[in-house]
């Protein structure tokens, strides 16, 4: 804080981000806490041969969030991998991602980064059936992809490193980026895996089907069983609000900090005013018991004798209210005669 009393620019600036990160953390702390709720909320439905008849007794033939766990079944056509022989599927995502190391120039370290150049996803359409191979009930699944946490299992990957010539290596050191390689990945959702769908479970045209939800639900896919699926979105809750409590008691404690701060600056000001005040009751009462006129004496007169010029300054106050000669009369510790600080040392004032 200056000596205006204003907050300093770091001071505003930490409280400014403090508070900002605070009401984000704060907004995704929320959302999360209300996907969390609704997922413990939502119908637990099995696939059975029960389950056209409860959509049928069901409203609008609609379950608004059901929980269904199953296990992937092909429609029709299935997805191969390029990459592993006998490794069938429905969604298939290929990604490319280039590897590198950025100098810093603030820390002046070289910092790993990566960034996606290639990414396709293929998908065929999929049924989630029972686990028991008995039961010929089915679930299509709708938009697969809209999946707020699409878990797909990696069935390969591999890392292909840049080759590089001594002049690549020196022009790469003069641009602040070096490559390291390319990282390719293939990951599917394969068949026979058991998958957690929670979504809108609707009764269309005598098939039933999985549904990416209305109301700003949150549609699931996962390879989770259900109570991990919770236990994951409940760890995560637990971050944000951790995070959220972290930068708010910053703000909470940088804004009590300014505050107090300005109760200390005022309170001195106070303090300093009514010093000042006293001080100058006090000289018109000297110069009325020496029968002196207040418009005679100068400005720049001393405040003790009233006869010499002020000719030094007190520090650390900063005042200029007497002459040498009162200032070396002043009792041990020397204080300033208007504020009462203790005089650390003086500067000599001279006037051309």
């Amino acid at each position: 804080m200056d000596s205006s009393g204003k907050p300093s620019t770091a001071q505003v600036l930490l409280l400014t981000t403090s508070s900002a990160l605070t009401a984000v953390f704060y907004s995704v702390y929320r959302r999360r806490t209300t996907t969390v709720a609704r997922l413990k909320g939502a119908k637990r439905v099995s696939i059975d041969q029960d389950l056209k008849n409860i959509l049928t007794a069901a409203p609008g033939k609609c379950v608004p969030y059901a929980v269904i766990e199953g296990v992937v079944r092909s429609v029709k056509e299935t997805l191969n991998s390029q990459f592993v022989d006998n490794c069938k599927g429905v969604i298939e995502r290929l990604t490319l991602k280039e590897k590198k190391m950025v100098w810093n120039r603030t820390t002046h370290l070289w910092n790993e980064s990566e960034k996606v150049i290639h990414q396709r996803t293929n998908t065929v359409p999929f049924d989630l059936a029972s686990h028991d191979m008995a039961m010929a009930a089915t679930i299509r699944v709708i938009r697969p992809l809209d999946s707020s946490e699409l878990d797909l299992e990696t069935t390969y990957e591999n890392f292909h490193p840049t080759v590089q010539s001594l002049t690549n290596v020196i022009g790469h050191f003069i641009s602040g980026e070096r490559p390291k390689g390319i990282h390719e990945t293939e990951e599917m959702l394969r068949l026979g895996e058991s998958v957690t769908g929670v979504g809108e479970l609707v009764l269309d045209n005598n098939l039933v089907k999985l549904q990416p939800p209305k109301q700003g639900l949150r549609y699931f896919l996962s390879r989770l069983d259900y109570d991990s699926l919770v236990e994951k979105q409940q760890s995560s809750v637990r971050v944000w609000r951790v995070l959220t409590a972290v930068f708010g008691v910053v703000a909470s404690t940088t804004l009590l900090f300014i505050l107090w701060k300005q109760w200390v600056y005022h309170r001195q000001r106070r303090k300093e005013k009514n010093v000042l005040e006293e001080f100058k009751e006090h000289q018109r009462k000297r110069m009325r018991e020496l029968n002196v006129e207040e418009t005679s004496v100068s400005p720049s007169a001393c405040t003790v004798c009233l006869s010499r010029e002020r000719s030094c300054v007190f520090l650390e106050c900063g005042h200029v209210c007497a002459c040498d000669r009162c200032y070396q009369a002043l009792p041990e510790p020397k204080k300033c005669p208007i504020c009462r600080a203790t005089i650390e040392r003086v500067v000599p004032l001279y006037n051309s």
